[in-house]
């Protein structure tokens, strides 16, 4: 659409964000209408689905970890999440932060202290409220929190990076389908998948915000006597969606980057401070001993769906758990997502694998050992009680033991807040970028779809829906895990095609150059060792001698009655060879600035801007510059090059 046909909703995709809408809206009036009735026919389907297909949950969600690990370990782990020039738009830092307040910052504050405690007290196998039950409790919250959640997050994330970056794909799930489907992705099967993950996304944030404020709540009555009501959670959630709505209009880099580095310090400081005031020793022996009996016993857990003593407990926690990250994934990959650019495959793997997991254990770890010391070793009865009571006031019960319980809650609540804030914003940003063309949306739709979660979860907590809208979001999950098996599959033969390709460029075979005008050593030397040029020189060679090598070139082509385009980029240009069906040729030159060697004799020539006339293929740039080259060097290149692109190929024609 052109500039002077845009209009305030010229971005927006109106096949999603309509069809999105319009659903929400008739969820909200069945609520509101039958609650009751809803509500009820929910959980018995969520029960039946737990029933019938826990198997499928626990085997799916394996798979997915088996295989980021075969991916990391293998010759795929070295693609870039982008050409093979870029680099990453964000410090590791401020990448960890997003990603880890994004995808379950706000868990481990509610669960950090009520799960350990509740498997101690009801555990999945054998007796409660013993040593062997409370080893077994950090052992279980090891796992709903560890490698497997993470797992998931990784691999959406993963599919939706490598297709947008790699292969300038809309940011979107279906993009995650492309090799299965191919063009389809651009019309409703397209459209109908990113419905489905908006719809999980609001789903997802307005049940967080609905449940979350009740900790909030929770702790502020702890603090200030506040009552717990749903008025005061109403006010609560309106005020967390107005910080969100701050944080969205000051953007990504100055909103949500900032936010999260604040709440990963404050966690931090929580962290470290329940660490020196607890029992130090105690937490680093248990925490140590716990993940080693995770790591150890991390296979069998995989696969133990208790078949042999059923008793529900599984649906009610580990199933709960992978449903609810699935069902989350959507909306939590493609943040990761956005903010890992430029990074390789096996980095961004590694990452986002293992880096939160880590964290997440150790606050775990920490958290759910101290809580259970103070029980086994101080009789805090009291906290067990509560927690039986009131999960969300667990927290805070915990902190009431220590010294400086007062500061700490407020802290406490403070980054409980936070968490939602950026989970709100995130959830927002995500979800715009689903329901619209492309990422340049306007500020008026991401605060709309801020308001909508606000509203959204204002009227289900005072109609009583929430748990309804749980149990719906619990339901999404089972259709998302089968479109994400097929993204494994989409993304195995896309990667497995990469491959091939950058093993093509290495091996193919490179006819002998007819070298008609050989070089001394002496002009190679100086060839190599030549002083920067300005960006109006390499421009001029470009637009002179590439422009003159393309013509050569694309007349040779044309008479093999191929079809060949010239295009004048921004800073360069570019010669696309056509195959049709197959993978097109494509020769850039670009003029790219870079640094001066600090060896330059010349100290003004030194300082001043460095350009050079940088080759790019389809996969990005190449790291060498054609500056000075002869007509017969750079057709000789594109010869070569070209060379490599047909064994590539004709190794993909190759039967398997």
């Amino acid at each position: 659409m052109s500039s002077k046909s845009a209009s305030w909703y010229s971005n927006v995709n109106p096949s999603v964000f309509l069809s999105t809408v319009m659903l929400i809206g008739v969820f909200l009036a069945i609520v509101i209408l039958a609650p009751n009735s809803f509500d009820l026919i929910t959980q018995q389907l969520n029960r039946w689905v737990t029933d019938s297909f826990s198997w499928f949950y626990v085997l799916s969600v394996a798979i997915f970890l088996i295989l980021l690990i075969y991916i990391a370990l293998s010759d795929m782990g070295k693609i870039k999440l982008g050409q093979d020039h870029s680099l990453p738009s964000y410090s590791n830092t401020s990448w960890f932060a997003m990603l880890f307040t994004a995808g379950m910052g706000i868990g481990l504050m509610f669960f950090g202290v009520a799960e350990p405690v509740m498997h101690y007290v009801s555990p999945p196998a054998g007796e409660p409220e013993t040593i062997s039950a409370a080893q077994q409790a950090m052992r279980v919250t090891f796992f709903h929190w560890g490698l497997h959640a993470w797992a998931i997050y990784t691999l959406v994330g993963l599919a939706l990076a490598y297709f947008a970056y790699r292969h300038q794909l809309p940011l979107k799930i279906r993009s995650a389908l492309y090799p299965l489907i191919g063009s389809k992705i651009h019309g409703p099967v397209g459209d109908a998948v990113d419905t489905f993950a908006t719809i999980g996304t609001v789903f997802g944030v307005a049940t967080t915000l609905g449940f979350g404020v009740t900790q909030i709540n929770s702790g502020l009555n702890y603090l200030t006597g506040i009552e717990q009501s749903a008025q005061t959670q109403v006010i609560l959630i309106i005020a967390v969606s107005a910080m969100a709505s701050l944080s969205i209009f000051l953007g990504l880099d100055k909103g949500i980057k900032r936010l999260s580095e604040l709440n990963l310090v404050l966690a931090l400081a929580l962290l470290l401070f329940v660490f020196f005031a607890g029992p130090s020793i105690y937490l680093l022996q248990t925490t140590i001993q716990n993940a080693g009996q995770y790591i150890s016993n991390l296979f069998s857990m995989t696969f133990n769906l208790y078949a042999y003593q059923p008793n529900g407990w599984i649906g009610g926690w580990t199933i709960m758990y992978w449903a609810w990250w699935i069902s989350w994934s959507p909306f939590v990959g493609m943040f990761i997502a956005r903010v890992s650019e430029g990074r390789s495959i096996r980095e961004f793997i590694v990452g986002v694998l293992l880096i939160p997991s880590g964290f997440t254990l150790i606050w775990m770890g920490f958290m759910g050992n101290a809580a259970l010391h103070s029980i086994l070793h101080e009789a805090n009865a009291g906290l067990v009680a509560a927690v039986q009571r009131d999960s969300s006031v667990a927290l805070f019960e915990f902190l009431h033991g220590l010294p400086f319980s007062g500061v700490m809650s407020l802290l406490a609540t403070l980054l409980v807040m936070l968490f939602f804030v950026t989970s709100a914003d995130s959830g927002a940003l995500v979800t715009d970028y689903l329901t619209s063309k492309s990422e340049n949306s306007p500020v008026w739709q991401r605060l709309f779809w801020t308001v909508l979660m606000a509203l959204l979860a204002i009227v289900l907590l005072l109609a009583g829906g929430l748990g309804a809208l749980q149990s719906a979001t619990m339901l999404s999950a089972l259709p998302f895990t089968l479109i994400m098996l097929l993204i494994c599959w989409g993304l195995l033969k896309a990667l497995r095609l990469d491959v091939i390709k950058m093993q093509a460029l290495q091996a193919a075979r490179i006819t002998p150059r007819a070298i008609q005008n050989p070089r001394s050593w002496q002009q190679r030397l100086g060839l190599i060792m030549h002083y920067p040029h300005s960006k109006t020189e390499v421009e001029q060679f470009i637009q002179a001698q590439v422009l003159h090598a393309f013509c050569s070139i694309q007349k040779e082509f044309e008479r093999r009655e191929l079809a060949v385009e010239i295009i004048r980029l921004d800073e360069g240009l570019e010669l696309r060879v056509d195959h049709h069906n197959e993978s097109n040729f494509i020769y850039q030159v670009i003029a790219r600035e870079t640094l001066p060697p600090s060896f330059m004799a010349d100290v003004q020539a030194a300082h001043a801007e460095y350009y050079q006339a940088e080759v790019f293929l389809k996969e990005g740039g190449q790291n060498y510059d054609v500056m000075e080259w002869t007509q017969e060097d750079l057709l000789q290149d594109i010869i070569d090059q070209y060379e490599r692109h047909l064994h590539f190929l004709n190794l993909v024609r190759l039967p398997e």
